[in-house]
């Protein structure tokens, strides 16, 4: 018999950098997880992405135990690492603070697509454009 999940847990950890401090330690805590455990097998799975901000589901069962997905880094992180910004435009649309080109959004897609609630290559490239153009970017071929 399958294990009842009592909560399901959303977080955004550094790769590589996990520790009990917040966000991590409360959020896991309130649910009677063992923070230290999820800690090392999250910065062991992580290892070599460091620099981008993870999201993480993890799954608490009655008994205290625990499962965790690592889903691909946001769209908004990987397309200001390809336009080497450190944020994007305060006012989108009337400002244009940089640029990227259609290879660099088609290699975020791809990096992107099983997280994306579309399988098309097309589609997905047309999603990571348009959140680069709410962000201030331009994409040029």
């Amino acid at each position: 018999m399958a294990k009842k999940v009592v909560a399901q847990i959303k977080l955004h950890v550094p790769a590589g950098q996990a520790n009990p401090a917040p966000p991590v330690g409360p959020a896991l805590g309130q649910h009677g997880v063992n923070i230290m455990q999820f800690c090392k097998q999250f910065n062991e799975q992580t290892k070599g992405r460091e620099g981008l901000i993870l999201p993480a589901v993890i799954s608490v069962y009655e008994d205290r135990t625990f499962t965790f997905i690592i889903k691909s880094p946001p769209s908004s992180i990987l397309i200001k690492r390809a336009a080497n910004l450190a944020k994007a435009s305060g006012i989108a649309g009337k400002e244009v603070i940089g640029t990227i080109t259609h290879k660099q959004v088609e290699e975020i897609a791809k990096q992107k697509a099983k997280d994306l609630n579309t399988s098309d290559l097309k589609e997905a490239v047309k999603t990571i454009a348009g959140t680069a153009r709410s962000m201030g970017i331009n994409v040029v071929d």
